[in-house]
């Protein structure tokens, strides 16, 4: 089996029907899956869509895009819900988007370490969104756990330099692939993927966005976890039932509020 690490099921059900997708999931093999609440009031139609499904869980933070609006200034509104709600799993997504800068760049320093906080002190998972910011996300990551002690954290939808992928692998991090792994020109980001030791791996879709190949262009959905899978397994030498096992250990390993006896 497999779990989509990182999705936003609400936003998929905008292209399909849910209850189809998630029969074309089970059927891909695709055993769990973590929906994102990119804001506080996202979380409001994303918790619904958890409870729904006995096989999905949801983070729940402010996304970088969001950070000049809803961005956090405390940390205390996301340790209470995660408190109150066993379905939140991790804290996130955060972190820093450089590439789109929709929301002031101070906003969302401010925001992410508001959530690493937040991380550290519900035992959670953090969910970092990183693009166009490696240095600074690398920073804030190291700064923080300097400051206020270790952190689950996975570095979701991976497609940055070699040097956040040390940052964060030296932290004691994961790593998440999507679809963008399968792409003809992510050939650095193959090389790094190479590298990862082999338990700080993850899988993910990212969806709807990043469908990979050979899917790409169209809305992605989990059950396209498998193409990711299959593809990363053939590259890194892995027979496809040892990188399922690997990947959904680790998964459970990061996400230990998560039960898949919900599924049952």
């Amino acid at each position: 089996m497999l779990i989509d690490s990182h999705c936003h099921l609400d936003m998929v059900a905008n292209n399909t029907d849910l209850d189809d997708a998630m029969t074309r999931a089970k059927s891909a093999g695709i055993a769990g899956m973590v929906t994102i609440a990119t804001t506080p009031a996202r979380y409001d139609t994303v918790r619904p869509i958890a409870e729904r499904y006995p096989n999905v869980w949801c983070g729940v933070g402010v996304h970088p895009h969001d950070a000049g609006e809803a961005g956090l200034t405390d940390p205390e509104s996301l340790i209470e819900l995660a408190a109150n709600d066993p379905l939140v799993v991790g804290i996130g997504e955060s972190g820093l988007d450089y590439y789109y800068d929709a929301s002031p760049r101070e906003a969302q320093q401010t925001s992410f370490r508001q959530h690493i906080r937040a991380a550290q002190r519900t035992g959670l998972p953090l969910i970092v969104h990183a693009r166009d910011a490696d240095d600074d996300v690398a920073h804030i990551l190291r700064d923080e756990y300097e400051r206020g002690g270790p952190y689950g954290c996975v570095m979701h939808c991976f497609s940055s330099g070699r040097g956040l992928a040390e940052a964060a692998l030296d932290l004691g991090f994961y790593l998440s692939f999507s679809g963008i792994v399968t792409f003809k020109k992510s050939q650095e980001l193959r090389a790094i993927a190479q590298d990862v030791p082999r338990d700080k791996l993850l899988v993910e879709t990212d969806a709807p966005f990043l469908a990979p190949v050979p899917k790409r262009g169209k809305p992605n959905e989990p059950a396209y976890t498998r193409h990711t899978a299959d593809y990363l397994a053939e590259h890194l030498g892995y027979e496809i039932a040892d990188f399922e096992a690997l990947t959904t250990e680790n998964f459970f390993r990061l996400f230990s509020a998560a039960r898949l006896d919900r599924a049952a």
